[in-house]
């Protein structure tokens, strides 16, 4: 099976500015993906997709080998990740004269994902189905402690006669750290509308997401407490 791995890595940080390549721990935040994506994949089917000549640098610095520059309109902040992913694996396959069955994301916010679980995933994963997504226990359950507000007055989000949280159903969410899409599902239809979709549990820790400079604290204190 072709795989296509890709790093999305947008300039326009404005959370914490120049955020994909500022050091964490001494390297930048980009080459924690880069490392892995290079275990496991050829380079010529690694694409780094971004729209910055600062981080294409430091890419290239890194080993990777970046054909293109992302366009302009898929850089802007109301651009969706399906189009910059369908962008990369469209150019891919006109570079690389093949098709790939599936594409494994690494967005460069997640460096605490493993070598072993991306392998974990894409193991899991086979063309019968939507996606392998990786996913965490949600700290918050629908039945038992978010509200949705109707008319004026807090309702639960999912009815259910729920006294206590542990006997609630379990809940996933999403971290964002790994993905295993099929290439034709992404083509035909909306990430959103998958219906085939394995989850994949990571612990808190690996599920960590750099997106706000208080996740970048708990990330450097994550790593100095690991110590």
């Amino acid at each position: 099976m072709n795989y296509l791995v890709v790093i999305t890595a947008r300039g326009g940080s404005k959370g914490i500015p120049k955020k994909n390549i500022k050091l964490l721990n001494g390297k930048p935040l980009i080459q924690y993906s880069i490392d892995i994506a290079k275990k496991i994949a050829d380079k010529k089917d690694i694409c780094f997709t971004t729209d910055s000549d600062e981080i294409i640098e430091v890419a290239q610095k890194l080993g990777l080998e970046i054909p293109f520059k992302r366009p302009a309109e898929l850089a802007t902040d109301t651009a969706n990740s399906q189009d910059v992913i369908l962008h990369g694996l469209e150019a891919y396959e006109k570079l690389n004269n093949k098709t790939y069955d599936a594409i494994v994301l690494l967005q460069p916010t997640s460096p605490f994902r493993t070598l072993e679980q991306v392998q974990d995933c894409i193991n899991r994963y086979d063309n019968s189905i939507d996606m392998v997504v990786s996913a965490k226990q949600a700290s918050a359950n629908p039945y038992y402690n978010l509200y949705e507000e109707n008319n004026g007055f807090l309702k639960p989000s999912k009815e259910g006669n729920y006294t206590r949280r542990q006997d609630c159903p379990d809940v996933w969410e999403l971290n964002g750290a790994i993905y295993v899409i099929n290439s034709t599902a992404l083509r035909t239809q909306k990430i959103k509308a998958f219906s085939k979709v394995k989850k994949y549990i990571m612990s808190e820790e690996t599920s960590i997401d750099i997106d706000t400079p208080l996740d970048w604290k708990i990330a450097e204190f994550y790593l100095q407490d690991s110590k």
